[in-house]
């Protein structure tokens, strides 16, 4: 049997998932981490994108985070994310009106929205198109 560990993706309004994994990919702030059972210790900032957990039946779970912490032990993994949603949730027509109005204020840094913010939400409306497309693609290779 292989060995698993425990995984919790939690955000500020609820626990979005609890569950066994074999591996966790994050968006951590210095580059994508990679954690399998028995990882080292290790708390780090996350960076808008996608949380994918690789469960022992074969079965990857996508969820979109917006930042938050990544806190690891040997056997538990746990994401504290400032918010959170399964991929197949997100709302693309939402997603793509964030991208265009965060492009919008970039373009015209006169506006009410000062740079860096939009230059945050145009992270995150990315983020979040990203994982909408690989929901899309995995659905397209089930069928």
């Amino acid at each position: 049997m292989a060995m698993t560990m425990h995984v919790d993706v939690v955000s500020a309004e609820r626990e979005i998932f609890s569950g066994t994994a074999n591996m966790v990919f994050a968006p951590a702030e210095m580059g994508e981490v990679g954690i399998m059972p028995r990882h080292t210790p290790l708390l780090t900032r996350l960076k808008p994108g996608e949380v994918r957990v690789q469960r022992p039946e074969g079965q990857e779970d996508l969820f979109y985070v917006s930042g938050g912490l990544l806190e690891v032990q040997p056997h538990v993994v746990t994401v504290l994310a400032d918010t959170a949603q399964r991929a197949t949730d997100i709302d693309e027509a939402a997603a793509l009106a964030a991208k265009q109005r965060a492009e919008e204020a970039l373009r015209n840094r006169e506006g009410e929205m000062d740079y860096a913010r939009a230059e945050a939400e145009l992270a995150e409306a990315i983020a979040q198109l990203r994982a909408i497309e690989r929901v899309r693609k995995k659905l397209g290779q089930r069928r």
